[in-house]
């Protein structure tokens, strides 16, 4: 639990002060501390001190004050908590400061998702492993501005909430998580925040017309599921938003067989279904005034003697014929389905796509930045306003007719795949056959909803990204843009 209250410092644990490196104190033993370098406040240092027994002061650096960006502060919140953590601090007073491009409530934000997202582990099925959860107690804040924080960190541990719970979903293993089991989750969730969801078995799937969906299905005994999710937040509005999620709960690559060690990690194949589904919570939770609609094809690429193959040729919802070059292809496959039916059955004016897409993404940006595809300048727009807010990092890659020769078909009108080269580019521009000229996002987050290294904010596992951008791009939207 984290709050707002004036109480004295003698009745927590410990206590957290943030120190700039190029700026003094009026605190002597700090200033004592940097005079003889044991701490200076550079960015990433973290010192304590006993004062009594009980009683622990620790001190975080954050750099040059001009430096310091948002994710910088959230980490600092993160390394002292995970020093409280080790000194088994069950109280502890956050004290509050300025930081640069962060408005007071940005600061209450911040400090919420370093003290919620540093305790996070993944402790189902390794009961050693419990999160760490303490009483926090922002101190020092502006009196006049207390309503407000009180508010903003209501707001924000709904939001991170949604992070974990994606999280959550992208860590369980396989043999839990399938399709069937996915629904449930989602269904869990929005009885739970207060979203609709309607789930589609496999009949009711073959009668929409998914074609391309089902054959990505159709190896495993697990059967497909196509989960719907409304949130109308402003009934009043016509507007709806639409999210779509990749949800392959587990991808062998089919007859395209993936490499034995890059298989144990296929488990987070769904990390897009799990970003879209932590949002609505998250977007439920908080009242929203948006209408939200989102979508996940779930299913598994299995092999069997009836998975499809290299050479097949399979319809789509849309009906459009697909020569399916590489069954590991699979994702995009779904994706177009699921968007088919978003736009033509929910009638949403505006698609976001999120999937763990392809390896290329992170041969191009790494495991930090996502990969944006987009036919709407506008629209992208928005989305980096959201990611200042939230964060999370995006770079845009070319959407140039000249990459469409590259996955146009011989023997159908389209390949699902564009062969070695601009492959994060071409994966995204196969979607957008399927878009409708409708203004749309594809984000490629196979290098950022997974970490094999993690950091204070995030053990190895599951990333919940993007659900913050997510959050923000909604509740931000400017309704009725055109293209």
């Amino acid at each position: 639990m984290i709050e707002i209250k004036e109480l004295s410092v003698d009745s927590l644990q410990g206590t957290v002060t943030f120190v700039y490196e190029d700026q003094q104190t009026d605190n002597q033993i700090l200033e004592q501390l940097k005079s003889k370098q044991v701490f200076e406040g550079k960015s990433g240092q973290v010192f304590y001190r006993t004062t009594n027994e009980l009683n622990y002061e620790i001190y975080v650096g954050l750099g040059k004050c001009e430096e310091l960006e948002r994710e910088d502060f959230v980490n600092a919140v993160a390394k002292a908590m995970k020093q409280a953590e080790k000194l088994n601090v069950n109280s502890l007073g956050i004290n509050f400061i300025e930081a640069k491009g962060l408005c007071t409530g940005g600061v209450t934000k911040a400090i919420v998702e370093g003290v919620k997202l540093s305790g996070y582990k993944f402790s189902k099925y390794n009961k050693g492993k419990e999160n760490y959860n303490p009483q926090v107690t922002i101190l020092g804040a502006p009196k006049e501005k207390a309503e407000k924080m009180a508010v903003k960190i209501v707001e924000a541990s709904n939001v991170i909430d949604g992070v974990i719970l994606a999280r959550d979903l992208v860590n369980e293993p396989a043999n839990i998580l399938y399709p069937e089991t996915l629904a449930e989750r989602a269904v869990l969730a929005g009885k739970e925040s207060g979203f609709e969801v309607e789930v589609f078995d496999e009949n009711q799937i073959e009668e929409l017309g998914m074609k391309a969906f089902l054959e990505v299905a159709k190896g495993s005994i697990h059967k497909a599921r196509l989960i719907v999710m409304r949130y109308m937040g402003n009934p009043d509005n016509d507007e709806k938003i639409g999210l779509v999620g990749k949800g392959l709960t587990f991808d062998t690559g089919g007859y395209s067989l993936k490499p034995s060690t890059s298989m144990d990690t296929m488990k987070s194949d769904m990390g897009g279904a799990a970003a879209v589904i932590g949002t609505m919570q998250a977007l439920a939770k908080n009242k929203v005034a948006k209408n939200v609609i989102a979508v996940v094809a779930a299913c598994e690429n299995a092999i069997s003697g009836g998975s499809y193959k290299p050479g097949d040729i399979i319809g789509s919802m849309a009906g459009k014929t697909i020569e399916v070059l590489n069954t590991d292809a699979e994702g995009r496959l779904t994706l177009v389905d699921a968007i088919t039916y978003i736009i033509e059955k929910e009638k949403v004016e505006k698609v976001v796509d999120v999937a763990t897409l392809t390896g290329a993404v992170l041969v191009a940006l790494g495991n930090e930045i996502t990969g944006v595809v987009s036919n709407d300048d506008a629209f992208y727009e928005e989305l980096l306003v959201a990611a200042k807010r939230s964060g999370e990092k995006f770079w845009r890659l070319p959407n140039d007719k000249c990459f469409k020769k590259l996955y146009k078909g011989n023997f159908a009108e389209l390949k699902n795949t564009g062969g070695r080269y601009a492959g994060t580019i071409t994966a995204g521009m196969f979607i957008e056959e399927f878009v409708q000229d409708k203004p749309w996002l594809h984000l490629d987050i196979a290098g950022t909803s997974w970490t094999d290294n993690g950091n204070d904010c995030t053990p190895k596992g599951g990333t919940g990204a993007p659900v913050k951008t997510l959050y923000e791009l909604v509740v931000k939207h400017v309704c009725n843009h055109s293209k």
